[in-house]
């Protein structure tokens, strides 16, 4: 059942990042590490059903992280990438490459592997103690030095670092979802206000979803989406065992597995993640109208359209042209005093017609 749900929730997730994504490369760079993104993009309906699919997925997850060893939900949930993979083809446009099949298969490997080498135990016999999330405090800290890093750079490094950051915090935020369903098993949900796991947990959503937006608008998905996939599971097996202790299977056999699992994990992560349908989404979200403010950017005038040239209007622009050559020979004219028509000359009688 925890497979099942698992699998679910990692195709809402897939759905939801790739939905997202498609929005917030729209922002302006502007908008970068400020909390108007998430306003500007609460009036785009893509990234509110893309934000609907995510918190569908996360609500399924954190079920799934209350039955089972986070060790065992974490790699199991990477596989979004896979489910984002199947969505980003057909809207981008982009043929899948052999490399992409590769990663998908090696990503599925690691993910057997780090799951079979896992032992889980019910959720009642481990209760994270507070002495022990230092641990999450030194991964926030790398989380924060990742944005301040990517704050200074510019492109595809950007989307890099703080997409690892986003990765990081929500690895804390799975932990911290299982340290709040332990809270809650056995007891009325007003529990849940006189403990610091839920409010730390409400926290940890709402920086790692500003954080992603942010990585979503930097870069194109290729570039953020492989450390948010990577950092996530690193930051919340490391905190299963160390705070919640999942046990470790330490024989060198165990040990050969579950390095290899990870290392599979990691190589499938980069190449699906690197595919071309995944860069094919920045291409679209290139070409996409932009519709801001009309104060801002008013719409250019259409030119009138040109009347067809008669003789007597060519007649005229010629006498126009004319006497614009004669006053740039004779001088500016002064607009100040009246133009005298000119004078007539006089003629005199003819001789053959004095005395008649």
């Amino acid at each position: 059942m925890e497979y099942a749900t698992t699998l679910v929730a990692a195709v809402l997730l897939g759905v939801g990042f790739v939905l997202q994504q498609y929005a917030a490369r729209q922002e302006p760079e502007c908008r970068f590490l400020s909390p108007r993104i998430l306003t500007d993009l609460l009036r785009k309906p893509r990234w509110l059903i893309g934000i609907a699919c995510m918190v569908a997925g996360q609500l399924l997850a954190a079920w799934s992280i209350g039955h089972a060893a986070l060790t065992l939900v974490e790699p199991l949930l990477t596989t979004y990438l896979l489910f984002a993979l199947l969505l980003a083809v057909p809207m981008s446009k982009q043929p899948v490459r052999w490399s992409e099949v590769t990663g998908a298969l090696i990503l599925i490997v690691g993910v057997t592997l780090l799951s079979l080498s896992r032992s889980t135990k019910p959720i009642g016999l481990s209760f994270g103690s507070f002495s022990h999330w230092p641990a999450a405090a030194i991964i926030a800290g790398i989380a924060f030095v990742a944005v301040q890093v990517g704050q200074r750079t510019r492109g595809n490094a950007r989307a890099v670092l703080i997409g690892l950051a986003a990765g990081l915090v929500f690895g804390i935020q799975d932990a911290l979802t299982r340290q709040t369903l332990e809270i809650l098993q056995g007891h009325p949900v007003t529990v849940l206000l006189t403990n610091w796991p839920p409010y730390c947990l409400l926290g940890a959503g709402i920086v790692g979803l500003w954080l992603m937006q942010n990585a979503f608008s930097a870069g194109p998905l290729h570039s953020s989406l492989p450390t948010i996939a990577a950092g996530e599971p690193v930051a919340g097996i490391a905190l299963g065992i160390v705070v919640f202790g999942d046990r470790i299977q330490i024989t060198p056999g165990e040990l050969a597995i579950e390095a290899g699992g990870i290392a599979a994990l990691i190589v499938g992560v980069v190449l699906v993640a690197r595919s071309s349908a995944f860069s094919g989404l920045r291409k679209i979200t290139d070409v996409l109208p932009h519709h801001p403010g009309a104060a801002e950017h008013p719409a250019p005038r259409r030119p009138a359209p040109r009347r067809p040239d008669t003789p007597a209007r060519a007649h005229r622009r010629d006498e126009l042209n004319g006497l614009r050559q004669d006053q740039e020979l004779d001088g500016p004219l002064d607009v100040s005093r009246p133009r005298r028509a000119p004078r007539r000359p006089l003629h005199g009688p003819a001789s053959g017609e004095e005395g008649g």
